[in-house]
């Protein structure tokens, strides 16, 4: 960060085996986190072992990626483009109708809504570089012994992609794991949570209407405005215990569940 209290980002290309697929607006620090995260979200890769080399330039703008197999440009880049919304902006090549041929959700954990509160909270008061700027994005991993793992960057879905990068390269399984986001929780950001297989996603703000109905429809608990002793609770899935004096509000009369 070159100036405290003014958040940076900065234009990054990524090329894959030689050609590049888009230039990102991106905070500069863990940067091989993101692709491997990104890689993985956007269905380059399956697993971290798919990728031999990330190589980082900050002074030329690039990551450049080896992966072990080919991937077919001609039919990539036929894709149509989803240009996703808010700060940061990025780029995704799955469309709502893409996202909805992932595989559901399975997961029998559940956990506390206090709980779910604590990690949040604890989550605000150790994210270093929001705490030093005031205008950063976090993404957050609850484990099942409750470490937690913070990733920031100028865009939300660009956090997301870092701590999926971190899981992917420390083989962490997504079963056990809880995904907390301070970002608005909108259908790119279920289709990352849904890619990696996180079961329950939360956040200190809302979901639009598009997410909760992949949320649904995937198996993905789906948490929003998290803060003190507030939450709602827009899916159905279970894996949410009511244990505070508030009443959780589900929002069950929004249509594509099931």
């Amino acid at each position: 960060m070159n100036h405290k209290g003014c958040p940076d980002e900065f234009p990054i290309s990524l090329v894959i085996n030689g050609y590049e697929i888009a230039v990102f607006q991106l905070t500069k620090f863990d940067l091989e986190d993101w692709a491997f995260g990104y890689l993985f979200s956007e269905g380059f890769i399956q697993s971290a072992e798919d990728v031999v080399s990330v190589a980082i330039s900050e002074e030329m703008g690039s990551i450049h990626v080896t992966l072990r197999s080919n991937f077919d440009e001609e039919q990539f880049f036929s894709k149509k483009k989803h240009y996703t919304a808010g700060c940061g902006r990025g780029v995704t090549f799955f469309s709502m109708t893409d996202v909805k041929q992932f595989d559901r959700i399975v997961s029998d954990k559940t956990y506390k809504l206090s709980y779910l509160l604590k990690k949040r909270s604890e989550f605000a008061q150790n994210s270093r570089f929001y705490l030093e700027t005031g205008g950063m994005h976090g993404a957050c991993i609850v484990e099942e012994d409750g470490t937690i793992t913070i990733r920031e960057d100028i865009g939300r879905h660009n956090a997301v992609d870092k701590i999926i990068g971190f899981c992917l390269r420390n083989h962490l399984e997504p079963e056990n794991l809880i995904l907390l986001t301070t970002g608005r929780v909108s259908y790119e950001m279920i289709s990352k949570a849904a890619k990696f297989g996180f079961p329950v996603i939360g956040s200190r703000t809302a979901a639009t209407k598009q997410a909760v109905q992949l949320g649904k429809y995937l198996n993905i608990e789906v948490i929003g405005y998290l803060r003190g002793k507030m939450a709602m609770i827009y899916t159905s899935a279970g894996r949410v215990q009511n244990d505070v004096s508030i009443e959780p509000v589900y929002e069950l009369s929004i249509e594509g569940g099931n």
